[in-house]
């Protein structure tokens, strides 16, 4: 069972109420006397299907995606784009630091968030219920959707700074206050939830987008990051890593490959499909593609694009290292005809003019408003315009079969060496690490290599891998978080970065004041430290009642 076919089977949910979002409940519901095999296989498809986050019409999956894009845009990677400043302002809030308490964004997640969470717990409560069931049938069934739920929930705690939660157990979750738990207990629920779907999940599920218990275990490492707990972020990283389930991609091209779907990587992935139900695109990118000339791809609205500052910290020393000094950006890479070094990611991640997008050559023609947002589109969730899996005119703004990683093998990597460099323990096993996936971006610069994404004739190419010398704990902290920006690059991960390490507030001020030369609208933009999260949004506050005030 795949998650495309979870999305046809997913049974419906209407209403946008507060009071009726947290009590909803998919139609058609079993009682506790039907729900077999069969059938808590269907509820459990309801739920996968909550990943799509296409419930109300494109904008609130383009805006409150599981990717989580948006997000990038209140860090130092990313821009808006599309066509101007007022197109999809309530984006533009979140990119220059002035979020209202309307903005449509938080309003999106949070009503995906419980929508997703609703459907776990309906889930949960009917294969609890069932006698139908074998004890390992219902202990396993329920930990696949607590371990789906611990995701939302962890999804609301990064965003929301006080939100209610609930489980299978509360009769009414309208009730429920946002000041009900503090964060600590929240994410000591998250966590619970995990460690005991690690020891129930199997370590393989017969039907492709299932989770298991390394997926469990993934999860589980990053919430664990974001609470620094280090050592239990270790222990848990490494069980995905011991398990030798997955492997990097041999090429870095590979994860834009439908046919490498579930294979490598592939950890926690959403599941895509171009041959069915438009519900099952991948709508989360399709506002973000380029509009590419010749409208190869079906004119996307280019939106995502990146910063200068990310594209400059691609840029390598004759070494072949990152500036880690942060000395990166010093100096802009404008062009293809820029004469430094740089990592070849940088090519594999956007596009720039000069430079091949899959094989064809990418120009102002493919960007939509160059003299706002610049040329620096997002290139890793399309595959090939010539791919079977892409159909411009049936399938629009590059729709295909791709799925969306949401935890992928090269994160678990970098999760454990952070864990380790943070312990100061075991520097050369991060060092290890660290320099696996920098190999991995290296062997990727193949010319002969289908379809072509770099060109070793025009830009100087130069990543390597750090040596022993002078690998000390703070300079391999800072080789980590270098890393992680490029490794992990426009793949909605670098916000969430900065807040945990507590970096957000300066380095994001820091941006707006460098980048505010090159795009003008930053002028005045600030961040605080209150700031860092949203707020719940007003109309579920209005429906509340008392209970978010």
């Amino acid at each position: 069972m795949s998650l495309g076919i979870i999305a046809v089977a997913a049974l419906g949910l209407a209403s946008s109420s507060c009071n009726d979002l947290l009590d909803t409940k998919p139609q058609g519901v079993f009682t506790d006397d039907q729900i077999g095999s069969d059938e808590a296989t269907d509820l459990m498809t309801a739920a996968y299907a909550t990943l799509l986050n296409h419930y109300f019409g494109n904008n609130e999956s383009f805006a409150g995606p599981i990717n989580n894009w948006v997000f990038d845009l209140r860090s130092d990677d990313a821009l808006k784009g599309g066509d101007g400043v007022t197109m999809e302002g309530y984006m533009h809030q979140l990119e220059v630091g002035n979020i209202q308490s309307d903005n449509d964004i938080a309003n999106f997640k949070w009503r995906n968030n419980y929508f997703s969470i609703s459907r776990c717990n309906t889930a949960i409560k009917a294969i609890l219920a069932s006698d139908k069931l074998s004890d390992s049938e219902r202990a396993s069934f329920a930990a696949e959707m607590r371990t789906l739920r611990a995701y939302y929930y962890f999804d609301m705690y990064r965003i929301f700074a006080k939100f209610p939660y609930f489980d299978e157990t509360v009769a009414n979750p309208s009730e429920c206050r946002a000041d009900q738990y503090s964060r600590d207990e929240i994410v000591s629920f998250i966590k619970a939830d995990l460690r005991d779907a690690y020891e129930l999940l199997p370590p393989v599920q017969d039907q492709v987008g299932r989770l298991n218990k390394y997926v469990a275990a993934a999860i589980l490492a990053k919430v664990d990051l974001f609470t620094s707990d280090w050592a239990e972020a270790e222990k848990y990283a490494g069980y995905v890593i011991d398990s030798h389930k997955y492997e990097l991609y041999p090429n870095f091209l590979d994860m834009s490959k439908p046919e490498f779907n579930n294979m490598y990587e592939s950890v926690l992935a959403v599941q895509f499909s171009s041959a069915n139900s438009p519900d099952q695109y991948n709508f989360n990118n399709c506002l973000n593609c380029t509009w590419s000339e010749g409208n190869l791809y079906g004119n996307g609205d280019d939106f995502y694009l990146a910063s200068q500052n990310l594209v400059n910290a691609f840029r390598t020393d004759e070494n072949g290292l990152p500036f880690l000094d942060g000395s990166f950006n010093s100096e802009n890479i404008e062009s293809a005809d820029y004469a430094g070094n740089v990592d070849p990611r940088l090519d594999f991640t956007l596009g720039r003019i000069g430079m091949p997008w899959r094989s064809h050559t990418y120009n102002e023609k493919w960007v939509r408003n160059m003299e706002l947002y610049g040329q620096y589109s997002g290139k890793k969730p399309y595959p090939s315009p010539e791919s079977p899996y892409v159909k411009p005119g049936i399938v629009p703004w590059g729709a295909s079969s791709l799925n969306y990683i949401i935890i992928r093998y090269a994160d678990v990597m970098l999760m454990e060496a952070e864990a380790l460099i943070e312990q100061n323990k075991d520097l050369d096993r991060a060092r290890t690490l660290i320099n696996d996936i920098r190999s991995r971006a290296s062997r990727s610069v193949d010319p002969s290599y289908t379809p072509v994404d770099c060109n070793p004739m025009i830009a100087s190419y130069a990543v390597n891998e750090y040596p022993a010398t002078g690998w000390t704990q703070d300079y391999a902290r800072r080789a980590l978080r270098m890393e992680r920006r490029i490794e992990l690059a426009m793949e909605g991960h670098r916000w969430f970065d900065l807040v945990r390490w507590g970096t957000a507030v300066e380095t994001v001020n820091a941006y707006y004041a460098s980048e505010s030369k090159i795009h003008t609208y930053y002028i005045g933009a600030n961040l605080t430290a209150d700031e860092i999260y949203l707020p719940i949004p007003v109309n579920q506050v209005d429906n509340a009642g008392d209970l978010y005030k």
